[in-house]
């Protein structure tokens, strides 16, 4: 019967697929996970510029380099994007570089 709830039998696990329209997009996927990644090394690292000693200027570089590439090419990848999973990807890394970018920012970085 159709809608009902499994009882027992082999579980499925869910799968990661980026392409739910049926279409291959590697470029796309590419860009997103890049976000993703870039994004959340920035905050990482801007959480730690925050809460670590400070006189890390070469830190704080490399925090608002990071953040301004995963901005950048996350709102470049958005704009193409062709799914919803993908933009749920890119949102959230979008969202870490610029919380990365800031904080990279405000301990002096590009300065």
């Amino acid at each position: 019967m159709a809608g009902t709830i499994r009882t027992g039998g082999a579980r499925r696990f869910p799968r990661l697929n980026l392409n739910s329209d049926g279409q291959p997009h590697p470029l796309l996927n590419a860009a997103s996970l890049f976000t993703l990644i870039i994004g959340l090394f920035s905050f990482a690292l801007g959480l730690f510029l925050r809460s670590g000693p400070s006189g890390l200027h070469g830190w704080a570089i490399v925090t608002a380099a990071t953040g301004l590439a995963g901005l950048l090419v996350g709102l470049l990848a958005q704009m193409m994007s062709a799914t919803r999973e993908e933009r749920i990807i890119i949102v959230t890394g979008i969202i870490a570089a610029f919380v990365g970018l800031a904080l990279g920012l405000a301990h002096g970085g590009f300065s």
